[in-house]
């Protein structure tokens, strides 16, 4: 899966979706909770004869909530289950926001000529 299409399947669960992070100003209030942020960690590119044969990128999917929300979780369990998606949890509770964050770690992989 590319990063466009896990973009088409996340918005495709109908929450605020944003790169990173929502830009907000007086014209234009955050979004409304549940809320899904995305952005790349790092990559763990593989190369071979000074070229990149494999680019591997790690990815951070955050849900944000007022309250444990089990079934927005699951909706994104699903989804990234449906594509064969391997990924790892953690919780988060963001005192000064009031906000609780779980976060998906997964991995895309592309193979370079794809």
């Amino acid at each position: 899966m590319t990063l466009i299409e896990l973009v088409k399947a996340l918005n495709a669960l109908g929450y605020p979706l944003a790169y990173s992070h929502f830009k907000t100003s007086d014209d234009t209030p955050a979004p409304t909770i549940p809320f899904i942020v995305y952005y790349e960690e790092d990559s763990t590119n593989v190369a071979a004869d000074n070229k990149v044969h494999k680019k591997i990128k790690n990815y951070s999917i955050d849900l944000y909530t007022e309250k444990k929300e089990l079934q927005v979780e699951q909706k994104i369990e699903d989804l990234l289950d449906s594509h064969s998606i391997y990924y790892d949890t953690s919780d988060f509770y963001i005192d000064k926001e009031q906000l609780f964050q779980r976060s998906y770690q997964i991995t895309l992989i592309n193979e370079q000529g794809d």
